[in-house]
């Protein structure tokens, strides 16, 4: 198949990003045709491309992406960045929720000379962040991290599900067809899960260390009172070019 009739066949079918998508599935094909009808036929069903290629490119790094592993998003690399700024060169960084370990695998990027450790209860993540080369263990948020990073952390970061329950529906209708609710469901107003990282993130991090958590609409209102209540000073809310809110960060008062 041409470029310009995989790109009309994509683009007839409702893909936004039919040019982009075409040059990825072309360039995962290396010119078999018959992987590349493959492919395209799973693309069609709705399946993740990132899955289907295998990867993909996330704060200008290749990351793995095994099928049944949440896929990192765009807007999650505003929070990745912000947390590479806050780790020093030889710091320590804790990413929660790691999934693929997209954010880890950005902040080892950046800081290559720190230690990141990671967390995810999804076994396929753990898999598939260890293949990303993520030192990573496997359980629920901050349970499965050894002792030894108890008050020594620079940077905790958390990609969590916080979706509100009633706004699942919502999401794109091919969504659940191949990936978990427990990816997105965040409670009745999506901070079930943020409020549990903020409780457990003083443990871990030192006197002036950084909390970036990605969130949306007007869950950082609702932190803000919490994180105060925490020891968290210098809330500040992180929004990306649209003016739209992806993440707050905070500093855990010394």
């Amino acid at each position: 198949m041409e470029r310009a009739g995989l790109v009309a066949l994509l683009a007839g079918e409702g893909f936004i990003a039919a040019e982009e998508e075409a040059d990825e599935l072309l360039a995962r094909a290396a010119g078999d045709a018959e992987l590349l009808d493959a492919m395209v036929q799973r693309r069609l069903t709705g399946e993740p491309l990132a899955w289907i290629t295998g990867r993909v490119t996330f704060c200008g790094v290749e990351v793995r992406v095994d099928p049944g592993v949440y896929v990192p998003r765009w807007h999650t690399e505003l929070v990745a960045e912000r947390a590479a700024q806050r780790l020093p060169e030889r710091g320590v960084a804790i990413d929660l929720c790691t999934g693929s370990g997209a954010v880890a695998c950005v902040l080892r990027a950046h800081r290559p000379q720190a230690r990141v450790v990671a967390t995810d209860v999804d076994a396929r993540a753990v898999a598939c962040a260890r293949a990303n080369g993520v030192e990573v263990h496997h359980g629920d948020l901050f349970d499965p991290l050894p002792g030894e990073l108890h008050g020594r952390a620079d940077v905790v970061v958390a990609v969590v599900p916080y979706v509100p329950a009633n706004e699942l529906p919502l999401l794109q209708r091919d969504t659940f067809t191949f990936e978990s609710s427990l990816a997105y469901d965040g409670g009745p107003d999506g901070t079930d899960v943020l409020l549990r990282v903020a409780g457990g993130a003083p443990r871990y991090l030192r006197p002036g260390g950084a909390l970036l958590l990605e969130l949306g609409g007007s869950q950082a209102d609702i932190l803000r009172p919490h994180l105060e209540a925490l020891g968290f000073t210098a809330i500040t809310v992180l929004h990306d070019e649209d003016g739209d809110v992806r993440g707050v960060e905070a500093t855990l008062s010394g």
